[in-house]
């Protein structure tokens, strides 16, 4: 059997051949982009070939280095879930799971109480990750994501289109406007009709995600003309926006979903029913054939699905 290079110069080659950059393979691996320079160089003596070939602004592989990376890449994922199984050795109960922050506190936290009480056997660890946008939009590999990150579960708004994972929806869902009661009370301002908005502060959720309800979108959908509809306050994160509304400062345009919490606490109300359906909707992702945390995992997947489908029923 022929001596086997070091696994770091393995893994250094591994990121800059995927990433195409010896500067983002630093950034992957928390090392210098001159330690990174320093093991492709080490690996190339040690096998006495080129691996990669360095242009002005661009790399590219050899022959040599295209052959190898996608045994690499599978090796790689190898380690990655023989060092999971480990993990869940130790501890076969903990579920891992990844969600939207707003998703994640407007909808799954009032209800995880439910899950808890129905499975305490069950250790639940709850990320909430901002960076959960549509896998079509940048072409990551989710495969890849869920390993890296010991990933059991995953939960996002998009497209459903996800390779190599399996993929159920949990349900769709609409914009609508939103604001708290009390602006209902104001005979000065009223809010009866879509083209009542002209009397009201308009807030804008700016999240930077594909698919996001949008004011001008909505107007344009219901023909509501002469407003100005890019005043306002404006927001990068759904949850400001939210907090905006019931706080009284205006009329929020979101996802009918992330607002279910508010409004049953009487914080939040929808006074149009003018409801625009979006393209995109909530999934809930896991990889195709993962075994570690296989019936944590499926308990959670099946509670989470009956409670999107009671969703459905109430909303109906």
């Amino acid at each position: 059997m022929a001596q086997l290079p070091p696994l770091n110069a393995l893994k250094a080659f591994e990121a800059v051949a995927r990433l195409e950059s010896f500067t983002k393979a630093a950034e992957e691996l928390f090392v210098t982009r001159a330690a990174i320079s320093h093991q492709i160089k080490h690996l190339e003596d040690f096998l006495d070939f080129p691996l990669i070939k360095r242009h002005n602004r661009s790399i590219s592989l050899t022959p040599a280095g295209a052959a190898a990376l996608p045994k690499l890449r599978e090796g790689f994922n190898n380690l990655a879930d023989a060092v999971h199984e480990m993990h869940n050795q130790v501890s076969q109960k903990t579920l891992n799971v990844w969600i939207a922050p707003s998703f994640a506190s407007k909808w799954l936290v009032p209800r995880l109480h439910l899950f808890s009480n129905a499975h305490p056997d069950i250790e639940m660890r709850i990320s909430g990750d901002a960076k959960l946008i549509d896998a079509t939009e940048e072409g990551e590999n989710l495969d890849e994501l869920f390993r890296t990150n010991d990933i059991d579960v995953m939960i996002r708004f998009g497209s459903g289109n996800y390779p190599n994972c399996d993929v159920a929806k949990l349900f769709s869902v609409y914009a609508v406007p939103l604001c708290n009661p009390e602006l209902l009370n104001d005979p000065d301002k009223p809010l009866e009709k879509p083209a009542d908005l002209i009397h009201h502060t308009l807030l804008h959720d700016e999240t930077p995600y594909t698919g996001r309800p949008n004011w001008s979108k909505w107007a344009e959908k219901f023909n509501v003309a002469d407003i100005d509809f890019n005043r306002g306050l404006h927001f990068n994160q759904v949850s400001l926006g939210l907090a905006a509304a019931v706080d009284g400062q205006g009329i929020l345009l979101s996802i009918d979903a992330l607002a279910e919490y508010d409004i049953t606490a009487g914080r939040l109300c929808i006074p149009l029913e003018q409801k625009m359906p979006l393209d995109h909707a909530y999934y809930v992702i896991r990889p195709k054939g993962a075994s570690a945390n296989q019936k944590s995992a499926n308990t959670f997947i099946d509670w989470i699905l009956s409670e999107a489908a009671e969703r459905m029923q109430t909303n109906d």
